[in-house]
């Protein structure tokens, strides 16, 4: 017998069975999905069915006994608004999470209603990757969508509709909204009546909100036919994926993950709310019950991904270069290829600084992988300024942990290991982990996911003669303010918030 999860990310379809007895994997396929060109983020939710119905193809042609799987659930991308008419159907193209066309929308909700208004509600600043930026921007460009929308779903829920026929989304989805205040466990209607008035019937158009250990509802019969599993099976909630990726993990408080994929993203999980009013730090729920105060950059490996184009290599040959640079000859880098959301600057471009005639390919590529990490060790210093104890473990997950390099620079700038798991697919991982609490009552899906903690695969030590974040912090500050500056016409990128300044730190009341 086994259970199945499944990962809609931006870029691909992933689905992963395990056993039920022993939690091994025993198959896996992936199909990509077209791919997007921010600042206009779209696909059409047809690619993501088809992808899926193309993976359980692939299953089945490798010989996986799907008619074995007793329980399904599905993790996804965050924020991207999925409009639905009466019957059901996508009215439009999906914009995703790295869509930034709602900067200008989510600016004027910010300016009118102040930052702290949103923290206060919902636990976090949106920024233009949310969807309440999506939705502000169909109802000034798009009425007629408007118009014809009955439901709201995310993507991870439009999944789970299609399973199930059930509009049912899980708190960990619903925190990357914009309106959804994730102590009470529920939408702020009166959020969303200052922001859109009488715009839509929100207390039927947003689907419920399901309990971490819910079934959204049983595989219906017509779907089972179509992808060769058993009608009638209970389907998860589901989750995002950065919030099902720490189920996977099995994290508890005080340990830190780095995620490095698409966008990049530091978070652990924490037992109460976290409302941090510089605005770098989302307080969203988990999807386990409690909280993963997170904060997300929009340029992760995508950016050494460029670098190897640039220099005519590929990523591996880029990370073997980037071993023989100097971290402290090398130039300083602020990855802003496609803006930034941590800290939000949507419009912003790259800045590089300290090239001179001796440097060399290999500076380069250390410089682009040193851009990601300092980008995302202000979200270290972002969550130690929010009170949240980071002196649990390190892991790493995403397809940059991969790179030696990101590796060797997170131990070298915590001074911790920087461990990883035996968890490939952590995000689709964290969905079997629910899948497979659907059939064992009793327990939580905390409780679940520290049971099937993956085992830890390498480690990698930090190098004692390696300069520490604190020596290089500065000089990327730097840099990283002139890119700021770049568009002075643009609200909010003539500065960047200094997380460790007075101003950006919580009071124990504010907290």
């Amino acid at each position: 017998m086994s259970i199945m999860g499944i990962d809609l990310s931006t870029q691909s379809c992933t689905v992963e069975v395990r056993s039920e007895d022993g939690f091994a994997v025993l198959a896996t396929a992936r199909r990509p999905l077209p791919s997007t060109r921010p600042p206009v983020s779209e696909q059409d939710v047809r690619d993501w069915w088809d992808a899926l119905v193309a993976c359980m193809g692939d299953l089945a042609s490798a010989g996986a006994s799907l008619d074995g799987v007793r329980a399904v659930s599905v993790s996804g991308q965050c924020h991207g608004l999925v409009p639905l008419d009466a019957s059901g159907r996508a009215i439009r193209p999906v914009k995703l999470w790295n869509d930034t066309t709602g900067s200008p929308q989510m600016e004027q909700l910010l300016e009118r209603f102040g930052p702290s208004y949103w923290i206060e509600h919902t636990g976090s600043r949106p920024t233009a990757a949310f969807t309440i930026a999506k939705l502000a921007w169909l109802a000034e460009h798009e009425p007629d969508t408007i118009a014809r929308i009955r439901h709201i779903l995310l993507p991870h829920d439009y999944m789970t509709y299609r399973l199930t026929g059930e509009f049912v989304t899980d708190r960990s989805e619903a925190s990357g909204t914009g309106w959804f205040d994730s102590v009470g466990n529920d939408y702020d209607y009166g959020l969303l009546s200052d922001c859109f008035g009488d715009l839509l019937d929100f207390r039927s158009v947003l689907p419920r909100v399901g309990a971490p250990e819910d079934a959204a509802g049983v595989l219906r019969a017509d779907v089972a036919r179509e992808l060769g599993l058993t009608a009638g099976i209970p389907v998860g909630v589901g989750g995002g994926d950065q919030h099902m990726s720490a189920v996977g993990l099995g994290i508890t408080p005080g340990d830190v993950v780095v995620s490095l994929g698409t966008s990049g993203v530091v978070y652990t999980t924490w037992t109460s709310p976290v409302r941090d009013l510089s605005g770098w730090v989302n307080g969203v729920a988990d999807a386990a019950g409690g909280w993963l105060p997170l904060v997300c950059t929009l340029n992760c490996t995508k950016v050494t991904n460029w670098m190897a184009r640039m220099l005519g290599v590929s990523v591996r040959q880029l990370d073997e270069l980037a071993a023989e640079g100097d971290m402290r000859r090398a130039p300083v880098m602020a990855a802003y290829l496609d803006g930034e959301r941590s800290p939000s600057l949507p419009l912003a471009r790259g800045a590089v600084a300290g090239i001179g005639n001796d440097t060399g390919r290999e500076d380069l590529a250390l410089m682009a992988f040193a851009g990601v990490v300092h980008g995302m060790m202000r979200g270290f210093d972002a969550l130690s300024h929010c009170g949240i104890s980071l002196d649990g473990e390190l892991v790493l997950c995403g397809g940059g942990a991969h790179a030696a390099t990101y590796r060797q620079l997170f131990a070298d700038y915590t001074g911790k290991l920087a461990l990883i798991p035996d968890a490939d697919e952590a995000t689709a991982r964290g969905a079997c982990v629910q899948a497979w609490n659907l059939l064992h009552d009793g327990r939580s899906l905390r409780e679940a996911a520290k049971e099937l903690r993956p085992a830890v695969r390498s480690a990698t030590e930090p190098i004692d003669s390696a300069p520490a974040w604190l020596e290089m912090k500065e000089r990327y500050l730097e840099v990283a303010a002139f890119a700021c500056a770049y568009r002075p016409s643009f609200p909010g990128e003539n500065e960047i918030p200094d997380v460790n300044s007075q101003e950006a730190t919580n009071d124990d009341d504010e907290r």
